[in-house]
């Protein structure tokens, strides 16, 4: 039998290849004539694909959602209007261009009125019209315009569209109409529009989600976890992604697409494509937004006010909020000293026991009293201390991304064994304490180019 993918859905023709005379010549003109006995209408926007295997049709599905991320990557604004007023009943920023929409929304109607009674430009404006489609520049940006039975849908871009890219605009404008009909009618007789699921439906329909902020589930149920796990790429994609989490309340897709193309040289769509799967299994999700602007204005608050505080006091103590819950307003310089030793024993004794981050608190207590009163001798023994500590970190970090990608390696767990390499590759590159001659960084960079070749 011969197999086909139409717009994404399988179709059987029923025909042996060996025993079709047509094959494959005619295998366009017979489909379409029996879907259009089946009562299908067919038009432009129609994708025909013959499954040869598995891997085919996984080709197919990677580049269907590959065109979906280059096309929601490609919208800057949207704006629905209505067709005879040209009123906006959706104004909706993508990318925060900066777009004055009611000078826009004035432009595309006065162009449209214009271009239907004559195929001219008007003030620069660049229009090409087709049987399904308006199109104009304005400024640095292309508009692709489609009209409707009562609403006109204005996509703001910043290339031109693609074809995948128009047939949603069919697709949406034919849905569009007729889930709405009544908000629409309801407007154009009062005025008054409320659609309180638009943005949802238009977000749903080009794929909008693709460049929102994102998160991970909290509860990952263990069959799921099993699965991800026995996937080299998404168990990777799961690390990495915990990884911007641990910084940040949120990442980005493209950001997460990137840093997994750092490690193993696959194909973007490869990649994509199983990110894809785990947002469609909500393993990945969407943040809300609002939390997101709300955590990231506190931090520039919390950050503003510590630097304001704290501003003759360098970069290393301006973020180590532990110094606010020192009280030295009208302490004498003998009683400075005390402390100030106090707080280096203390530092001390703490990183004997291989307490690294309580030692590193007490010394940059006892760094701050120590310039505040201008301890010379106390401020170079303690910046030493620290600067001798952090060595001592990176060292321990470096072992352990070491040991780390050596067990990943063993496990043939290729990607992330190749994400720890690369960052003892880093701490070994940007730390002076190492040689740049070191003969483990030329081992790494072997290890991961042939990792890399495994996978």
């Amino acid at each position: 039998m011969v197999y086909f993918e139409i717009n994404k859905l399988g179709f059987n023709c029923g025909t042996s290849k060996s025993t079709c005379p047509r094959y494959p010549k005619q295998c366009m003109a017979c489909l379409k004539r029996k879907l259009r006995e089946m009562g299908f209408e067919l038009d432009s926007s129609l994708e025909v694909f013959e499954l040869d295997s598995y891997e085919r049709h996984l080709q197919v599905e990677r580049e269907s959602i590959w065109r979906k991320f280059l096309d929601v990557l490609n919208i800057r604004h949207v704006l629905i209007m209505d067709k005879d007023s040209g009123l906006k009943l959706l104004n909706y920023s993508i990318s925060g261009t900066g777009l004055d929409s009611d000078l826009l929304s004035g432009f595309i109607q006065a162009n449209i009125t214009f271009s239907e009674s004559e195929d001219v430009a008007q003030n620069g404006a660049k229009y090409m019209k087709n049987p399904q489609f308006y199109e104009f520049q304005y400024q640095n940006f292309n508009i692709l315009l489609k009209n409707g039975e009562f609403v006109r849908l204005c996509l703001i871009l910043d290339h031109r569209a693609s074809d995948s890219m128009r047939s949603d605009v069919l697709k949406f404008m034919r849905e569009y109409e007729e889930l709405f009909h009544d908000e629409i009618t309801t407007f154009q007789s009062s005025g008054v529009f409320k659609a309180d699921n638009m943005e949802e439906y238009l977000i749903d329909t080009f794929n909008i989600k693709l460049v929102f902020p994102m998160s991970l589930a909290q509860n990952i149920p263990p069959n799921e976890l099993e699965e991800i796990n026995s996937n080299q790429i998404q168990k990777a994609i799961l690390t990495l992604a915990n990884e911007f989490l641990a910084s940040k309340a949120f990442f980005y897709i493209n950001n997460l697409l990137n840093r997994v193309k750092q490690i193993v040289n696959l194909e973007s769509n490869v990649i994509l494509y199983e990110i894809y799967k785990l947002i469609e299994k909500n393993i990945i999700i969407t943040t809300n937004l609002e939390s997101v602007m709300s955590n990231l204005e506190m931090q520039q608050e919390a950050k503003t006010e510590q630097i304001t505080k704290y501003k003759p006091i360098s970069s290393i103590l301006v973020d180590s909020p532990e110094i606010e819950d020192l009280d030295i307003e009208g302490m004498s310089a003998l009683s400075a000293s005390k402390l100030t030793k106090e707080l280096f024993k203390k530092g001390k004794n703490a990183e004997k026991t291989l307490a690294y981050q309580v030692a590193s608190k007490e010394y940059k207590k006892a760094l701050y009293i120590a310039r505040e009163f201008n301890l010379k001798n106390e401020i170079s023994k303690i910046s030493q201390m620290i600067m001798d500590l952090e060595n001592k970190e990176k060292q321990l970090e470096l072992e352990f991304m070491l040991e780390a990608g050596e067990n990943a390696e063993k496990s043939e767990d290729y990607i992330n064994s190749i994400n720890y390499y690369q960052k003892a590759l880093k701490i070994l590159e940007d730390f002076l304490i190492f040689n740049i001659n070191d003969s483990r960084i030329k081992k790494l960079k072997k290890k991961i180019i042939k990792l890399r070749s495994e996978i």
